[in-house]
């Protein structure tokens, strides 16, 4: 029997943070959280999640930022937007 596992990411999530303000260009509204999450899997179903990364692009400026990155006011208002 040939048994199919390992891991896959799954759709990538966005989320608009309209009352932060981004750190390099000021300005206010434009970022947009993006969380990619990893599953593991068994014959392409997934069974739990392993991991999940999130990060914060300007559209204005287009500086990403790490989660390391994050001012409080990004963490704040994504733990609003998670809940």
């Amino acid at each position: 029997m040939i048994l199919f596992f390992g891991t896959r990411s799954g759709k990538p999530e966005t989320k608009k943070l309209f009352n932060s303000t981004c750190p390099y260009c000021q300005q206010r509204g434009t970022l947009t959280a993006i969380t990619q999450k990893n599953y593991f899997h068994i014959f392409w179903i997934k069974l739990f999640k392993i991991s999940s990364t999130t990060t914060i692009e300007c559209s204005h400026c287009k500086r990403g930022y790490y989660e390391t990155e994050f001012t409080e006011e990004m963490n704040q208002e994504l733990s609003k937007t998670m809940n």
